[in-house]
């Protein structure tokens, strides 16, 4: 069988599989369904500094080949998470990731800083690209001066791995990698979700009650496979792909277009078992092309 293993940062996963943050709970959620422990890492919903209540419903709608959410981030806290989640979650045999969200870059930096003693986090995401909030998050994912300006800000308090989670949202998003590289990102990972938006005719209001929300699922795929293309040729840091994967084939074409991981998200909700599916292709996949390492084929296209 084929070396799965990949390397993000200081992280050594054992496959390049990871589940999407906000559509895999604290992980826990899935284990009556997957083994845990098979995954490369798994990414938990969005913590920020503070509790938030999320967004008012309804903030879920099924769109053609996806879906739109406004949930906001719901929440309890970086501290809730430490005092609570946490201890049921750190002896999970795969790599445990943060997603940090934040209004202002204080509470991304603070609530970094809180989580940086945690022994069995390896890594945060910093989420700079959420389209779900009114304040912070897309708002720094968005210029080159303020996504540069936040990954410096987390970089000088947070010495473990470094990912920053990207809006499809801007005019040139290799711009933007490559501006979070500078300030020290040890990867990036893209996309996260496309602005949208959907209304009930009959009722003429939109579907949401944030009128917008953001766009998921197959719809996206093509979009992400060649923003992950121009990015993964931008930057010399690992390249972490997101955006419509529901198989293994979704994943590998990823991989081929140079991300070295990949980030399970929206499917998820279709089949809780789909990340052991895309692990069990990607060996197929390495036996039949003859591969004898997963990281040959990245961006091998």
């Amino acid at each position: 069988m084929a070396n799965l293993a990949v390397k993000i940062g200081a992280l050594d996963l054992k496959n390049p599989v990871l589940t999407a943050s906000g559509t895999f709970g604290y992980g826990e959620e899935f284990a009556p369904f997957i083994d845990l422990g098979r995954l490369g890492g798994y990414i938990i919903k969005g913590t920020t500094l503070n509790h938030r209540e999320g967004n008012p419903y309804p903030r879920m709608v099924e769109t053609p080949s996806g879906m739109l959410n406004a949930v906001g981030l719901q929440n309890k806290g970086v501290d809730y998470f430490i005092e609570n989640i946490y201890p049921r979650i750190r002896n999970i045999r795969s790599e445990l990731i943060v997603n940090v969200s934040g209004a202002k870059i204080e509470d991304y930096v603070e609530t970094a800083r809180r989580l940086a003693p945690l022994d069995d986090v390896g890594a945060i995401e910093v989420n700079i690209s959420c389209p779900n909030v009114k304040e912070g998050g897309m708002a720094f994912g968005t210029t080159t001066t303020g996504a540069a300006e936040v990954t410096k800000a987390i970089r000088d308090v947070y010495p473990k791995t470094l990912i920053v989670k990207l809006s499809p949202n801007v005019t040139s998003i290799a711009d933007i990698a490559k501006a979070v590289e500078a300030e020290g990102a040890d990867s990036v990972s893209l996309i996260n979700t496309i602005m949208g938006m959907s209304i009930d005719i009959e009722r003429r209001r939109p579907h949401l009650s944030t009128i917008t929300g953001g766009l998921s699922g197959p719809a996206v795929r093509p979009v992400a496979v060649r923003m992950v293309w121009q990015v993964a040729k931008a930057v010399n840091i690992p390249v972490i792909g997101l955006g419509g994967i529901m198989n293994g084939r979704d994943a590998i074409e990823f991989m081929l277009a140079g991300a070295n991981a990949v980030e399970i998200g929206t499917a998820n909700f279709i089949d809780p078992a789909v990340t052991m599916k895309v692990i069990d292709f990607i060996e197929d996949y390495c036996d039949r092309h003859g591969v004898n390492d997963i990281n040959e084929i990245v961006g091998c296209i």
